[in-house]
């Protein structure tokens, strides 16, 4: 083979490569524009709502503790601690179930409705909410935990349980209100777009 047609086939193969590249960006751009869709949508929905919260047992609070607290959340503050323990649920755009969805102290539970056989090879859960969201705030934490900014009991971790493929429950530890609100929102867009592709 000549000096030249050795040079093609190395330019077309890059090329491919590039073109293969450049879709995988393309999905990613689509993904996260889906996942901003949904952020916008709930902050729409939670953000500039009255949000009842009760005092804390042994303490009471004044009338004007109240009201400072009522013009925050009327300006769209939103609480910095995790509550004790809240159960809700997660449902698609349709309003179809999709699982439970349970803050416990500082551990999270996901338990997926039991007529969704949701498949840890479905994308996009590896894919994205795996590698692109759990294990990217692993990753951050990891680093302030060397630059000694958080400690290393702190670090985000999480646990798959799986009954073969089929997810039976995730369970996440360490992680703040802003961190919960992304894993809720990230996980419903996940299971959303899983469930289309089993229904297709």
């Amino acid at each position: 083979m000549s000096q030249d047609s050795e040079n093609v086939k190395k330019l077309i193969d890059f090329k491919k490569k590039i073109e293969t590249r450049l879709q995988e960006l393309e999905t990613e751009l689509s993904e996260l524009k889906a996942m901003l869709d949904t952020v916008n949508s709930i902050l729409l929905e939670k953000g500039f709502r009255r949000v009842e919260i009760g005092p804390k047992l042994g303490t009471a609070r004044t009338s004007s503790e109240e009201r400072e607290e009522t013009m925050e959340l009327e300006h769209g503050a939103i609480e910095a601690e995790v509550e004790p323990e809240s159960i809700s649920t997660l449902k698609s755009v349709n309003g179809e179930l999709l699982a439970d969805f349970r803050v416990d102290n500082d551990s999270l539970h996901v338990v997926p409705v039991e007529d969704k056989h949701f498949s840890v090879n479905t994308p996009p859960f590896n894919q994205f909410f795996v590698q692109r969201v759990l294990l990217k705030m692993q990753e951050r934490d990891s680093e302030l935990a060397k630059s000694g900014q958080l400690t290393p009991d702190k670090i985000l971790c999480f646990d798959i349980v799986r009954d073969g493929d089929v997810i039976r429950e995730i369970v996440i530890r360490n992680f703040d209100s802003d961190r919960l609100r992304e894993l809720k929102s990230s996980i419903r867009w996940t299971f959303e777009k899983m469930l289309e592709k089993m229904k297709g």
